[in-house]
């Protein structure tokens, strides 16, 4: 059992599973994420009502907080992953080989992951200490149906000049991450096939761009509207 747990998990052909399988699971819940959010984008009244009864949905909903156990541990595992999977690239090549080799024949986006993904779990650390946190444990003031007024606090936070920069550059960060990571999970996954090769990398670059975009959008409204 101890052998068979450390091949599911240990090795590093285990690991890219993992990593592809999380990375796709995670896709999926930026796409339901980004729906909520944009309830933000709707004029205040009417869009606060509306995201703070969201809000209390997906923290009151017990589908939802299964998944959301799920996006945690996901999370962990597609961090953890990556570490210890750019540490044993790094260490099975010569790093001069290395950067000559991956310069020629790869894009930045695809040797820089460990830096994208480096900033975008900083940004999730941050993201969830300022919404998630508050939503749960904080003393929100509630609104005129009743539910936490979490859409306050989000405005509040976005009147912030430096805070909003930091959402829109971590946006930016992720378009890159997502550019290299979509196609490449399907690879991992042994999903990718001549025929349709084309179709994942179209969807991968559309995703990696309209979904990030969406996102930075966001901030900048509440900022510019504020």
């Amino acid at each position: 059992m101890a052998t068979k747990a450390k091949g599911l998990f240990g090795s590093s052909i285990a690991r890219k599973y993992w990593m592809a399988a999380t990375g796709l699971f995670l896709c999926l819940f930026l796409l339901g994420h980004l729906a909520g959010n944009l309830q933000l984008l709707l004029p205040a009244e009417e869009g606060s009502l509306q995201f703070n009864a969201y809000a209390k949905f997906m923290t009151t909903n017990p589908a939802v907080k299964i998944l959301s156990y799920v996006t945690y541990l996901s999370i962990v595992l597609h961090a953890i992953d990556g570490f210890i999977l750019t540490r044993q690239n790094r260490a099975a090549r010569p790093e001069k080989y290395a950067m000559e080799k991956a310069s020629a024949n790869s894009s930045w986006a695809s040797r820089s992951m460990a830096l994208l993904g480096t900033l975008t779990l900083v940004f999730i650390i941050i993201h969830m200490k300022s919404f998630w946190y508050e939503m749960h444990f904080g003393a929100l003031p509630m609104d005129t149906d009743g539910n936490k007024d979490l859409y306050l606090i989000t405005a509040a936070a976005f009147t912030n000049v430096w805070y909003t920069l930091f959402y829109v550059v971590a946006m930016a960060g992720l378009a890159f991450h997502l550019s290299h990571g979509f196609a490449s999970a399907f690879q991992s996954l042994g999903l990718n096939h001549p025929k349709y090769n084309g179709i994942i990398k179209g969807l991968g670059k559309a995703f990696s761009i309209l979904v990030p975009v969406a996102f930075a959008i966001i901030p900048l409204y509440l900022y510019l509207n504020q």
